[in-house]
């Protein structure tokens, strides 16, 4: 059984994947490479394939029709046969450094088997273009170098979201605990980085700059201005993370907190670019979107006790100048999008 096990969705990727695809290869035959072709019209099913026909004991690839990234994700993890398991998006690199002291760890964890379900590496958002770099880390949070539970969790800053990025699953909690991400969706990283989590019972922390989020092209799904294109694809992701679970009804705080946190987090996303569309049409599903949460009295009453979701609901001018200005505050200090 191969150690690790890293899918990269590729749709259209012809002028970036081989970056992606370098950064895994220095892991050597210990790395599965799965190269989800997502039903591409360029090179991309061609340069896949050259890269399977030159590493067989390392590359699978599998062409499929379109289905979106929630889609080519799924694929990925129904394919997977690494005991972990990493998605890597076309045009996002690894640190190689970082990489391969990830897997000295990984190895001798397997070897004393002592796998832990998640491990935890920091994200870098690379704004390329700008020359500027961000890196996230939780070593005010989280233990460093050992395992833990989510009760020897400390308090997540507003910035500190465990992010796909961040994120390496234990492949079989993975697929047990039975996550199917929407086709033809953007934005289920969110739920990538959400459902399992009640299924987690030990993580590893490790504080490396291991994944390299890059950020910069037009046609991006962060890009401010395609996100609110998509803004009805960001909306139904919120929905299902609120029907995901009962929030209110999971007996372990630290691991309640964070996820109500994190909801949030992205109900405040949602809202602040439909307050910046500013059209009646995107103002009412603003408020339809709360008042969906409010339909959980009990979900809705943990994550209003957070001040900045309770002042982003406000339906008036000084609220919607709230969560404008906190949202441009955070594009500028964190550089996400």
């Amino acid at each position: 059984m191969k150690l690790l096990t890293v899918a990269i969705p590729c749709y259209n990727s012809q002028d970036y994947m081989d970056h992606a695809i370098s950064t895994v290869l220095v892991g050597g035959k210990d790395i599965e490479i799965l190269l989800i072709d997502d039903g591409s019209t360029d090179r991309t099913p061609e340069i896949a394939d050259s890269y399977a026909e030159k590493y067989p004991d390392m590359i699978r690839v599998i062409h499929q029709e379109n289905k979106g990234h929630g889609g080519a994700v799924n694929t990925g993890i129904e394919n997977a046969t690494g005991r972990y398991f990493k998605v890597l998006d076309s045009d996002d690199w690894l640190d190689r450094e970082a990489f391969l002291e990830v897997l000295d760890v990984l190895n001798e964890m397997t070897e004393n088997r002592k796998m832990v379900d998640l491990f935890l590496c920091n994200y870098v958002y690379e704004k390329v273009n700008d020359h500027k770099q961000k890196s996230i880390g939780f070593t005010n949070v989280m233990p460093v170098g050992k395992p833990f539970t989510w009760r020897h969790c400390k308090h997540f800053n507003m910035s500190q979201n465990i992010l796909m990025h961040s994120i390496i699953y234990r492949t079989k909690m993975l697929k047990n605990s039975g996550m199917h991400l929407p086709e033809h969706t953007f934005y289920v990283d969110n739920l990538f980085a959400y459902y399992p989590f009640p299924y987690v019972k030990t993580m590893y922390y490790m504080d490396v700059d291991l994944y390299r989020y890059y950020i910069g092209r037009e046609d991006q799904s962060v890009n401010e201005q395609v996100m609110i294109s998509r803004i009805d694809q960001q909306v139904l992701v919120n929905r299902l993370m609120i029907d995901a679970y009962d929030l209110s009804t999971i007996s372990n705080e630290p691991l309640q907190n964070y996820m109500v946190k994190y909801l949030g987090m992205i109900l405040l996303v949602s809202t602040a670019l439909l307050v910046k569309i500013g059209t009646p049409e995107s103002l009412a599903k603003r408020d339809e979107l709360w008042d969906y949460l409010k339909e959980r009295p009990g979900m809705y009453k943990l994550v209003n006790k957070r001040y900045w979701c309770k002042l982003g609901q406000r339906r008036s001018k000084l609220g919607n100048g709230f969560i404008r200005m906190v949202y441009t505050l955070a594009q500028k200090f964190f550089g996400f999008n």
